[in-house]
């Protein structure tokens, strides 16, 4: 028998690749990987949860005090009765009023402001026909209700401008527009004017 034939090599097709196409094969490549790795290790920006702001009024609305407590105001009887602590920012919160007017205690008119006595009592829901205020020295006057309808009366927090200290009769000092009527220029409301006033008490 006649030998076999040789076996020759199967021949692969030939594949013609450019310097060009395997820079630019090579540079996908590297640049695929940095991205997916930048997208595998960069952590996701977290959504912001919006936080409401406390709104604010002007009011007094009841709120507990921040700051020390000035003034405290009673009012009703029984189980009914409530207390009400202001602070100066409660105080502030309030409708401001200034005026100037002569008093027995300086020698010269003197300009007060703060809130007006009727809107502390509105803010504290302080209702009644008597109104007891009470000082630091535990001096009290009796204070018709009236009188705070009738008349612009102050709690007045400042002094010509300025925070009043207690030997300047502060931090608050219950005044009434004196000019505005020679009644009011007599014992009779000087005795009312509590100064280094400290709470209410109405019924």
């Amino acid at each position: 028998m006649p030998p076999a034939p040789a076996c020759r090599p199967c021949a692969l097709p030939s594949i013609a690749i450019t310097r060009r196409q395997l820079a630019l094969g090579l540079a996908g490549l590297l640049l695929g990987g940095a991205a997916n790795t930048a997208a595998a290790t960069t952590p996701a920006t977290p959504t912001a949860t919006p936080v409401a702001e406390p709104a604010s009024g002007g009011d007094g609305g009841s709120r507990p005090p921040r700051g020390r407590v000035l003034l405290t105001v009673h009012s009703g009887e029984g189980a009914s009765r409530r207390e009400e602590l202001f602070d100066m920012a409660r105080l502030e919160s309030l409708p401001q009023h200034a005026y100037t007017t002569q008093t027995p205690w300086f020698k010269s008119p003197k300009r007060f402001s703060g809130p007006l006595l009727r809107d502390v009592l509105a803010a504290a829901r302080a209702q009644g026909t008597q109104i007891t205020a009470a000082a630091l020295n535990d001096y009290k006057a009796d204070i018709p209700y009236d009188d705070a309808l009738r008349h612009k009366m102050l709690v007045a927090t400042r002094l010509d401008g300025k925070p009043m200290a207690v030997r300047d009769k502060g931090p608050l000092f219950i005044i009434y527009p004196y000019d505005e009527s020679a009644d009011l220029r007599s014992e009779r409301y000087y005795s009312r004017s509590v100064w280094q006033l400290r709470a209410l008490s109405v019924r």
